[in-house]
């Protein structure tokens, strides 16, 4: 495992695993890091907040376990819930023998379904886990609240149990993609950071990074069109995964420079929605790319 003793140290670290962080992100991970403080993420889709979970996990050699919130998220899909299948054939198997189910034995740990949240919280190895709380802003306020005492106190009760306490407490990340407000006390509980999309530079430097194997004009044009469409008004503007995506495409195609043809018949893999299609194909297509050529290497 990589010693990660500065923030100039974990920006390198970041960049050996393709992930390029500019300072203010890198602070943000390595206190979260240092001070054993949830890290709170926030920004558009596709901009990298659940990368840096799986960053993480990969440098402190430990487990990534992952919570995807959603609407209607409860304890008993991100906590825990008994099997109750297990504990219908024990007293079957019990009856069956003439004698009585003892309740504590039906309600012990052997009959515990782990969910994410008890996973982490219950992780035994010396190394702590990475715990990634992805979306959160999906998820209902009721959980949003529960997921508070977890973070305040990395503990989790049980009432046929106790109380299970971290041992180790694991490096927490928490994104949100802004579909609605996350309540502020939930945010104070941990360091927060917004990622905002890449400028050209940054995003072109990210493409080499990710994808060396790409032409150079290729991951320009690619890039330059790609913030074009951001300064656009469209329903979903690409994000940098759509941009990684993108260049994956093409290469797969063998391309070696951006064509309206190849703009048209690749459209699907950037823009998700067919208003947003239908607005940049044909003339707009046209005149991003002709944009791009007059703007000139380095100067979109």
């Amino acid at each position: 495992m990589p010693s990660i003793t500065s923030i100039e140290s974990l920006q390198a670290i970041l960049r050996e695993r393709h992930y390029i962080a500019d300072r203010g992100l890198a602070t943000s991970i390595y206190l979260a890091h240092q001070l054993n403080r949830p890290l709170f993420l926030e920004g558009e889709a596709g901009v990298g907040k659940t990368e840096v979970a799986k960053i993480m996990a990969d440098i402190l050699d430990t487990e990534l376990i992952r919570l995807q919130c959603y609407e209607g998220l409860d304890v008993h899909h991100a906590v825990y819930e008994w099997n109750y299948t297990r504990q219908m054939m024990n007293i079957r198997l019990t009856e069956a023998r003439g004698e009585r189910p003892i309740e504590s034995e039906l309600f012990s740990r052997e009959y515990l379904l782990r969910r994410p949240l008890l996973q982490a919280i219950e992780h035994s190895h010396d190394q702590p886990v990475v715990l990634l709380v992805d979306e959160v802003d999906r998820s209902d306020e009721e959980f949003e609240a529960f997921l508070l005492e977890v973070l305040s106190d990395f503990q989790i009760t049980i009432p046929e149990i106790g109380t299970i306490k971290a041992v180790h407490k694991p490096f927490v990340v928490v994104t949100s993609n802004r579909t609605r407000e996350v309540h502020d006390a939930l945010k104070r509980r941990c360091l927060y950071f917004w990622i905002d999309y890449p400028t050209f530079e940054k995003e072109l430097e990210i493409v080499r990074t990710r994808i060396p194997e790409a032409a150079e004009q290729l991951s320009r044009q690619i890039t330059a069109f790609i913030q074009e469409l951001r300064r656009m008004d469209l329903y979903k503007v690409p994000g940098v995964a759509e941009t990684l995506d993108w260049t994956t495409a093409l290469l797969a195609l063998d391309k070696k420079a951006l064509s309206p043809a190849v703009v048209e018949d690749t459209l699907g893999v950037i823009l998700k929605y067919q208003d947003d299609v239908e607005k940049i194909r044909g003339a707009q297509a046209h005149a991003i790319l002709d944009r791009i050529s007059a703007a000139g290497p380095g100067n979109t």
